[in-house]
């Protein structure tokens, strides 16, 4: 177990949405925004993730380029986890000696899997050949196509045969958390990626913490939530996740462009970032950020 990455998964965590500007180039000056806000509201590790940080519409030189952005604006001062796009092993190694290169911490690892193509066999050896270069975390919606026997059983394996495997961040929630929870705890990291509400149901289980929309702009309330945490008092983390998750999510949930855009839209108007993504990502018009405005002011989040 490695004591230092377990410690720095503790606790809230920000993941990082990759920002735009309005012609759909990278906010370069926006990004480094961002690591700075979050290292001071108290993250201690930055994440990059294939959802959150939109590699679904970037190029691999500007995942490239965000992921050094990212670990040249931290400097230390947090873990940066780098996270791939799907790639076969080779490419995948070359990204790792890359991201280990420019000082990234840890790779979250994504592997392609269409039509069930992988065993568990395969997936060994691909963890395997990247944790040669760098940590690696494991991610649980992974597995999620194929099953819960089969993701246990890949999970033990590479926990038996690949030490260089330090986390795992779990997507799938519920029944399958608890029992990948119980496997893994004496030797990784894990970490939530569903949040409070998944790391409330897991943290008996021995989840360490959760990835927290709140900290990346609002961070008050994960520290309250988290300190709720720490005192057992689980009826104030209750609470904080009724008065404060509930109501966001409701209110983004059924909204066009999903929630990622109405997370760009909060930043916007927290003077973090712009609210554009890049097409054919739905970005918010003007009348949804009067909305959403509105929103934020009642549920007494401005």
């Amino acid at each position: 177990m490695n004591k230092e990455i377990r410690h720095n998964l503790t606790g809230p965590v920000a993941s990082i949405r990759t920002p735009f500007l309005q012609d759909g180039q990278i906010d370069q000056k926006s990004l480094r925004n961002y690591v700075e806000f979050f290292i001071e509201a108290g993250s201690r590790t930055l994440l990059l993730t294939w959802g959150d940080s939109l590699y679904s519409i970037l190029t691999d030189q500007e995942i490239a380029e965000i992921t050094k952005i990212v670990a040249e604006q931290s400097a230390g001062r947090a873990m940066v986890v780098a996270a791939e796009r799907n790639w076969g092993t080779a490419t995948v190694v070359e990204f790792s000696k890359y991201a280990k290169e420019v000082k990234a911490d840890v790779l979250m690892i994504t592997p392609p899997d269409w039509a069930g193509s992988c065993t568990p066999e395969t997936l060994v050896q691909h963890y395997a050949a990247a944790s040669r270069h760098i940590p690696v975390m494991l991610i649980t919606a992974t597995f999620m196509p194929r099953g819960e026997a089969f993701g246990l059983e890949t999970i033990k394996k590479v926990r038996d045969e690949v030490p260089g495997v330090v986390a795992i961040k779990d997507d799938w929630c519920g029944a399958f958390g608890r029992k990948m929870s119980l496997l893994v705890y004496d030797d990784w990291a894990v970490f939530s990626g569903g949040q409070k509400q998944n790391h409330l149901d897991l943290h008996s289980y021995g989840c360490d913490g959760y990835l927290s929309t709140f900290i990346t702009f609002k961070p008050q309330i994960s520290h309250t939530y988290w300190t709720a945490i720490q005192e057992e008092n689980f009826k104030k983390a209750k609470e904080i996740i009724q008065t404060y998750d509930l109501p966001l999510f409701e209110f983004i949930g059924p909204r066009e462009g999903g929630f990622d855009a109405w997370f760009h839209g909060i930043y916007e108007i927290y003077g973090l970032a712009q609210r554009w993504r890049r097409p054919p990502y739905y970005s918010l018009s003007d009348a949804d950020m009067e909305k959403l405005k509105d929103f934020l002011t009642k549920s007494n989040l401005l």
